[in-house]
């Protein structure tokens, strides 16, 4: 009888914490589409090419939390953890690949890109948001002993480097008018896209184990 108890006890413990990880899931798939649409809008305008990377990685952003979303909706997302993460994995490799073929572009040109201010708002408002989400997704993720949630915070927090990298950016381009700041800094978003890829696709992103081998 405790047995069975203490097994509805976890089974229900498991089921609470499956959904946070939607809400959470939603809640970041609703401020990144916001935050795609104003970054990729004023980075298009402004020719930014780190802006432009930080409104595709919002993309990216999204999707991930989509991937939770349709991880946590089968009656067992355990089932589905492989395939999650894999899927997490691709789309940071895809973000790393375009934004660091644009921000060599962008260096190799004679183009100077503006540092509007939305830009700069924006990835200050990013700095303040992301980390609690992340780090909100993270105990969940760990709680779950699920790697994919645990990738998609990593994939929230690398969020926040980015906006760190473009505030950077702008900010010196802005300032001191220092152009080339800005496909640099898209290049250093690029890196840590491609980092964070590869470690999701080798299942690191939980406890620095396999797919699955968090405690």
């Amino acid at each position: 009888m405790t047995a069975l108890h203490g097994g509805v006890l976890a089974g229900q413990t498991r089921a609470r914490l499956g959904r946070r990880a939607r809400l959470l899931a939603g809640a970041s798939v609703a401020y990144n589409l916001v935050e795609a649409v104003i970054a990729l809008t004023a980075g298009a305008v402004a020719g930014s090419a780190a802006l432009v990377g930080f409104g595709l990685d919002s993309v990216v952003e999204v999707s991930s939390g989509l991937v939770i979303l349709w991880q946590f909706g089968h009656r067992l997302p355990e089932s589905r953890e492989a395939q999650a993460l894999r899927l997490i994995a691709l789309s940071l490799f895809a973000l790393g690949a375009y934004v660091a073929q644009d921000s060599v572009r962008a260096l190799l040109s004679d183009a100077e890109p503006d540092a509007p201010a939305v830009g700069i708002a924006l990835a200050a408002t990013s700095q303040l948001v992301m980390p609690f989400l992340s780090r909100a997704q993270r105990r969940t993720g760990r709680a779950l002993h699920s790697s994919a949630v645990v990738a998609d915070s990593t994939q929230t927090l690398l969020c926040t480097y980015m906006s760190a990298a473009l505030l950077v950016g702008l900010l010196l381009n802005a300032l001191l008018g220092w152009s080339w700041a800005d496909p640099l800094a898209g290049l250093a978003i690029a890196a840590l896209a491609l980092k964070e890829g590869r470690d999701a696709w080798r299942g690191k992103n939980c406890c620095s184990g396999p797919v699955g081998a968090c405690s």
